[in-house]
């Protein structure tokens, strides 16, 4: 099939910060994109070919959206998988297929499809409610502290709560859940790797995230990780085999945990171009959102190796009260030698919303991570 400057339509369900920068890929390639968004002012709004305001949940919304593409893909996993599921039964392309949305919407199942393909991650238990986990608690089934973490619907450090007593309990939802071990961890990685209906496999190389402690939020991203080779290699087979396991086309990005014994375990996955990858626009020779076209249009997959390695600053909300967003200091950042903000085009900020990102490349990587840590000082995201 060609795909550019055709009649082809790519359909994109979500049209935030990562939809916005596939968009970019599109129109370097000329592919006329449709996106999906319930917000009429999201990032992607002026930019795609054809762009439509609706509930990515709603399944007679997705459904029809999704008959007006060719292929469809996804920016965010809380959409209609039923709704995939039957478009795909109609003969559409969906990638993420539906039956790995459905996977990997839910913690618990997540977790359930490691263990089932000896895949390593750390030791969990599901649990419907609070209650469940109080009776536990007193059969001394359950030692504090623990990782509480809601089944659905949580992103961006929301729905991840570090339980160390009986009244932090009080303090969660009463809602479905897992709860797992509280791993004593080296770093936090992160492996992307892409994959084709022509079983092509690529990984981009490793990446340490680092979070901030408040918001649980990745705060900065490291190009390459400083890891030992042979941790490398091992990170780098569980992400094949995970994605081999799951037969997924297009994007996978995978969050690991290195403990302190160096024993690599998957966190999360992510079915999509991701936070941890977006140094890759300026870092490597295929940014991971051209990636994701190729894959997904089972085009020749791109070189994944660094030019030049990075540093990926997130730019946040500091105002505690939403307003009209100002970039402060700006001007001062892009002094700086290697560095190139992206601004994702949300006018409105509030505490911890991702605002955009800044890269800063450098060819030695300790001073790019320096840079990062002036610039961290320098910058404001708020409100007039």
């Amino acid at each position: 099939m060609q795909y550019f400057s055709t009649n082809f339509k790519l359909g994109i369900l979500g049209g935030g910060q990562l939809g916005k920068m596939m968009l970019s890929e599109c129109a370097k390639f000329d592919i006329y994109c449709i996106v999906l968004d319930p917000n009429e002012d999201a990032p992607c709004s002026n930019l795609a070919s054809e762009f439509f305001v609706g509930d990515l949940m709603d399944y007679d919304t997705v459904l029809n959206f999704g008959n007006k593409a060719d292929v469809i893909t996804i920016e965010i996993e809380n959409v209609n998988a039923d709704a995939l599921e039957k478009l795909e039964s109609l003969g559409k392309k969906v990638y993420p297929s539906s039956n790995n949305i459905k996977t990997i919407q839910n913690k618990g199942l997540q977790k359930i499809f490691y263990k089932e393909n000896n895949l390593p991650t750390s030791d969990f238990k599901i649990y419907a409610n609070l209650k469940s986990i109080e009776e536990d608690l007193l059969e001394n089934k359950l030692n504090f502290p623990f990782v509480w973490k809601s089944a659905q619907f949580g992103y961006d450090g929301k729905g991840v709560k570090i339980v160390e007593n009986k009244d932090q309990i009080k303090e969660l939802p009463n809602l479905e859940c897992i709860v797992e071990e509280k791993i004593k961890i080296q770093k936090e990685l992160s492996v992307i790797i892409s994959r084709n209906e022509s079983n092509q496999e690529s990984t981009y190389p490793i990446v340490e995230m680092e979070f901030n402690q408040q918001s649980n939020l990745v705060e900065r991203v490291i190009c390459p990780a400083n890891i030992p080779l042979p941790i490398e290699k091992t990170a780098v087979q569980i992400a094949i085999n995970l994605s081999r396991s799951l037969n997924h086309i297009g994007l996978l990005a995978i969050e690991m945990f290195l403990t302190q014994d160096n024993k690599v375990l998957i966190n999360e996955i992510a079915p999509r171009p991701h936070n941890s990858g977006h140094h890759t626009i300026e870092c490597c020779y295929t940014s991971q959102f051209e990636q994701h076209l190729r894959s997904i249009l089972n085009l020749p997959l791109g070189d994944t190796s660094i030019k030049i390695p990075g540093i990926m600053l997130n730019l946040v909300g500091e105002n505690k009260v939403e307003g009209d967003v100002v970039y402060e200091n700006m001007e001062k950042v892009m002094r700086f030698t290697g560095v190139t903000p992206h601004i994702y085009g949300k006018r409105k900020s509030r505490l911890n919303r991702k605002m955009g990102h800044i890269t800063i490349v450098n060819k030695n990587i300790d001073d790019a991570i320096e840079m990062s840590k002036e610039i961290k000082k320098i910058i404001k995201v708020t409100t007039k």
